[in-house]
């Protein structure tokens, strides 16, 4: 695609996750005793993850197509097409590597996956988000309308979702690059056919409850030192 596309795609995100994702990335990390010098925010929007991660990390770098507006003013920005290019810092550099709601959007999931190790320090960790393929609301949609629920061809999804990923899609891409992935869940979902939220008793970020009504999935690993 142009790079006048991949901007376009950006724009359509309006560069932000929901406030869910970026909670349970933060539980993830706290859970996990993850704490690092640099962080680099991989499809970062508007960075609204930096206040959600300011106690794990000393420095935070967004990176994205676009400077979305409402970026941190004091917080530095690498432009990169993430389709055709690579962030532009050194191997090894980043001492934590997130992406959230970004691999969905690029062409090439396993080369942006290669990038992200790229960037991680031996020791250091990666952690990837992408909508739950696997809850009830996308299995009930897929079983309806052939399309899995946050890849229908409507504004605001497709084309800006391009690329839809399994849970077990991520796990590989992680091994494949000799990484062993754990699996986590952001805890809210959509309830079918429905605006609401399912009830908080069914909530949960792991097991099988956490994949059946979560709308987000998160797989991360720590690279072998």
């Amino acid at each position: 695609m142009t790079q006048e596309t991949v901007e376009a795609r950006a724009r359509m995100t309006h560069g932000a996750s929901c406030a869910a994702v970026y909670e349970a990335v933060r539980c993830v990390l706290e859970r996990s005793g993850v704490r690092g010098g640099t962080l680099v925010d991989v499809g970062c929007g508007a960075g609204a993850l930096r206040e959600h991660v300011r106690d794990r990390c000393e420095r935070y770098v967004g990176a994205d197509a676009i400077r979305h507006d409402g970026f941190p003013a004091d917080a530095e920005f690498v432009k990169v097409d993430l389709d055709t290019g690579s962030v532009g810092l050194s191997d090894g550099s980043c001492d934590l590597v997130l992406c959230l709601e970004t691999i969905e959007h690029v062409e090439n999931p396993r080369a942006l996956m290669r990038e992200l190790v790229r960037l991680a320090r031996p020791g250091g960790w990666i952690l990837v988000t992408t909508p739950n393929q696997l809850n009830l609301a996308s299995k009930l949609a897929l079983v309806l309308k052939n399309e899995f629920i946050a890849f229908q061809e409507r504004p605001g999804l497709y084309p800006a979702h391009i690329t839809a990923l399994l849970e077990v899609d991520l796990v590989r891409m992680f091994r494949e690059n000799g990484l062993k992935a754990q699996v986590a869940y952001s805890g809210q979902g959509r309830i079918p056919l429905s605006a609401r939220s399912f009830p908080h008793a069914l909530s949960a970020r792991s097991g099988a409850r956490g994949r059946a009504f979560s709308d987000n999935v998160i797989v991360f690993a720590q690279k072998p030192a």
